[in-house]
């Protein structure tokens, strides 16, 4: 085995990358990193019913999107290749031959419907479901039988008996199992396709990987893997699981959690930033020395102690992830926002996708309104949501406002003092409501909430002088103009 660190992340283009692959390939990735190692991707894909298209091309562009980048792989190849499982066939048929001919693997002719009774006879009798072995010692003849038959055999990896199974996990310490919790399990499906824990032993021996960091339920899958290693007399590369993610009630993440998206792709498509992901992502089961929170990859590969992945299980919260969002999206220039929020405003239909460039330069300054708050690039369309609609409608809250005795007042001198303004802009509004203020007495509250909620129909927002701007004043006066003569009525 190689000094130098290997680990990988080996995906199953069975779908998408969700938050809990991409935790595990950046783990790995961090790893690798951090150790001076090298990061290799290969793709798991010998469960070919559940394969979807287009799985391993989206799993390898979200990776990428995240800003995790890697040494070898199937699109770049390495010395270690191929890098798809199922251009390794022959390479595993090797190994197999060798165990059959060794007598640590043998055929299994017992079809789905004999292994279903036997499970169901074991579950009868209160016993733990598993291969009872009953084609462990076939005769000649009866293989000869069962092939004459024409049924098709899985093999089998022929279980040591009475052994103890035990590896130090970089998270949880030491994990012991026995060999007499498995059956003999099959190593080579029916249709000639190895199975994964067979498959996964064979390529990390041949990829040279060292480290494997990955979910928790994949610990009843290692001491398959230490079977295969033990049988070729292999050194097994060192173990790491990490803890669940789970939602805030506690429960493991499912796609039931409508409130909280389970795609990275989902958030690319809402506009977070990667760079906030890869935090957010690292920080789901691994906490670094201190209080701070913020920090980039490089930062994170020079820090990142396994030592410190946790025991408990990592909470999702979807309120700290807008949050960091948040703190990336203000440090980010101006022009990378009108980037990252434009074209959610262009899909919602509120602007043109061919806008001339005064119309640009006002959706700019609307946006620029909402940068410091701003969570995630899609959220502009909620929060600009006023500047785009004629009508606005006013809420029991906003009603208590405007219901206020002092409003009228205030109101109408405002609307007076705009009519008259022949440049309509931020600084003359706001001439204009210190003006209000000397005439009618009023301030604080009762001046600025009333001007607030009759022209943007909001009792919290943006810069209010800047906001008039950007509505205009014919909007502005007719809004004005409507809540005056509503509270006369």
């Amino acid at each position: 085995m190689t000094n130098q660190v290997r680990v990988r992340y080996a995906p199953s283009p069975t779908g998408h990358l969700h938050i809990g692959n991409a935790r595990t390939a950046l783990f790995n990735y961090l790893y690798a990193k951090h150790f001076d190692g090298k990061f290799i991707i290969r793709i798991e894909d010998t469960d070919d019913k559940r394969n979807v298209e287009g799985g391993e091309e989206s799993q390898l562009r979200y990776l990428k999107w995240l800003g995790i980048e890697w040494d070898e792989g199937a699109d770049i190849g390495g010395e270690y290749g191929p890098y798809r499982q199922m251009e390794r066939l022959d390479i595993y048929q090797k190994y197999v031959d060798e165990l059959l001919e060794r007598g640590l693997a043998y055929k299994c002719y017992m079809t789905e419907e004999e292994l279903d009774a036997e499970r169901e006879k074991q579950k009868a009798k209160g016993q733990a479901p598993k291969y009872s072995g009953a084609h462990r010692d076939l005769t000649t003849e009866e293989i000869a039988a069962f092939e004459q038959e024409g049924r098709k055999p899985s093999i089998r990896f022929r279980v040591p008996e009475n052994k103890t199974y035990t590896f130090p996990d970089i998270v949880r310490g030491n994990i012991t199992f026995e060999s007499s919790d498995f059956g003999d399990w099959v190593i080579v499906k029916k249709n000639g396709i190895p199975t994964y824990n067979f498959a996964v032993a064979i390529d990390d021996h041949l990829m040279s990987i060292t480290h494997i960091l990955r979910g928790e339920e994949h610990i009843s899958n290692t001491p398959k893997q230490m079977m295969i290693y033990d049988a070729f007399g292999w050194e097994p590369p060192k173990f790491g699981h990490m803890t669940l993610i789970l939602n805030e009630e506690r429960k493991k993440l499912s796609k039931r959690d409508q409130h909280i998206l389970q795609f990275i792709e989902q958030y690319h498509n809402l506009g977070y930033l990667p760079e906030a992901m890869f935090n957010f992502i690292t920080l789901l089961g691994w906490s670094p020395v201190g209080e701070e929170e913020i920090f980039d990859k490089h930062t994170l590969i020079d820090i990142f102690d396994p030592n410190r992945l946790s025991t408990s299980a990592a909470i999702f919260d979807p309120q700290k992830l807008k949050w960091m969002n948040n703190e990336y999206i203000k440090s980010l220039d101006f022009a990378t926002v009108v980037d990252l929020t434009m074209p959610h405003l262009i899909d919602a239909g509120k602007l043109p996708s061919d806008m001339d460039e005064e119309t640009r330069t006002w959706a700019e300054n609307v946006i620029a309104l909402y940068k410091e708050q701003l969570r995630y690039g899609a959220e502009i369309v909620e929060l600009t949501e006023l500047f785009f609609n004629e009508h606005i409608a006013y809420d029991e809250d906003a009603m208590d406002v405007l219901n206020g005795e002092q409003v009228p007042e205030v109101l109408q001198v405002f609307t007076d003092k705009l009519i008259h303004l022949d440049e309509f802009n931020k600084d003359t509004i706001k001439s204009e409501i210190k003006a209000t203020q000397k005439e009618t007495g009023h301030r604080g509250k009762k001046l600025f909430m009333p001007i607030r909620v009759a022209t943007t129909g909001q009792m919290h927002g943006p810069e209010l002088p800047m906001a008039i701007e950007l509505l205009g004043k014919d909007v502005i006066l007719a809004r004005l103009d409507k809540v005056l003569k509503q509270l006369e009525a």
